[in-house]
């Protein structure tokens, strides 16, 4: 019983061709047309002195809901999942911010340090600022991926004191030493290789701009990495990258403090998690049990749907389960939390 995927209000079924997992998987990247979005941009400034970029979409109106949306690994947030959900939101007259992790936003950061699968800090600094920016507004946070795992470690890390209405976390690297090993597997390879690729690309970029920029002090750090060359896998790059730049003892140490399932039993904000058995960057045995979940989190598991995928809908018309279901169980959950000040006096 424990095994079988949680009934969602919706039933999940792969459009017709689009079974296989890997084709869910890239269908987004690859075919999903783009999600053309006029967004204003805004720089939030950290207490370290680096930046994050941000999109703005939807109402302008102080008491709006307010959704943070947290992009995965190498994403940003012109990442087609996180403007088609701010397009949905939108719809509903909601509104979104879509965050773009440190040197995610097409200039490189400021800071040596980056963004990483544990950068709740980095997380709780954006909702501070959201917070004292709206403070009538609910606000809520969608992470996908990296972004999912980053946010359920602060829902972990926070409990009663997230500054959350309700979170959704989408194909979660529950833990990160056992998906380190299953992208280095099959057909997920290819994956694997993408995202080296541009991971090292990150670094070299950023090295680039502090010898633009005469950061000695930055340029001594990353020399301090040695070669980046012959790394192949995740646990190089988080070997030899990762954890020594962020604090780290080596991969192991930076994937047991930064793996999202030790954190879920602190969670203490309605949370929805959405996870496809079929996920080629997450073994089955990688996913929670129900009884490490905190009480208030509802986890949907279904048999397909690859890693960010849930592409619905055909071939000639797809839709997209994601930006369906993402909006209407934050919708109820507003209502739950957020009675309207008439309802509550008829009460």
């Amino acid at each position: 019983m424990a095994d079988a995927p949680v009934a969602a209000p919706e039933a999940f079924l792969p459009a017709l061709g689009l079974g296989n997992p890997h084709l869910q998987t890239l269908w987004g990247p690859l075919w999903r047309p783009t999600v053309h979005l006029t967004r204003p941009r805004e720089r939030l400034w950290l207490a370290d002195g680096d930046f994050l970029d941000v999109d703005w979409y939807g109402p302008h109106t102080t008491d709006a809901p307010l959704v943070l949306v947290l992009h995965g690994l190498t994403g940003s947030s012109n990442s087609p999942y996180v403007a088609g959900l701010q397009r949905a939101l939108a719809a509903q007259g909601w509104a979104s911010v879509a965050i773009n992790w440190r040197g995610c936003s097409g200039e490189p950061n400021l800071q040596v340090r980056s963004y990483h699968s544990g950068a709740s800090d980095d997380l709780a600094e954006v909702i501070g600022l959201l917070r004292a920016r709206r403070p009538s507004a609910p606000l809520y946070a969608v992470g996908y991926s990296l972004g999912g795992n980053v946010l359920l470690k602060y829902l972990g890390e926070t409990g009663s004191h997230s500054q959350l209405q309700g979170a959704v976390a989408v194909s979660v690297p529950f833990r990160l030493d056992q998906c380190a090993d299953r992208i280095g597997q099959g057909f997920s390879k290819v994956y694997q290789a993408h995202f080296m690729r541009a991971m090292l690309a990150y670094v070299r970029d950023k090295q680039a701009r502090f010898q633009r920029e005469g950061q000695k002090e930055g340029l001594a750090k990353l020399a301090g990495l040695g070669s980046l060359e012959k790394m192949r896998t995740f646990w190089d790059f988080d070997g030899r990258v990762t954890a020594p730049l962020h604090g780290f003892a080596d991969a192991r140490d930076y994937y047991r403090k930064s793996s999202s399932r030790y954190f879920l039993g602190d969670i203490r904000t309605r949370t929805l998690i959405i996870q496809a058995l079929d996920d080629p960057f997450v073994f089955p045995h990688s996913l929670p049990t129900p009884n490490e979940l905190a009480p208030g989190t509802t986890f949907e598991r279904h048999a397909r749907g690859g890693h960010v995928g849930f592409v619905d809908g055909t071939l000639r018309s797809p839709t997209y389960y994601l930006e369906r279901r993402i909006p209407q169980w934050l919708a109820k959950d507003c209502a739950f939390s957020l009675p309207s000040p008439a309802a509550a006096v008829d009460r």
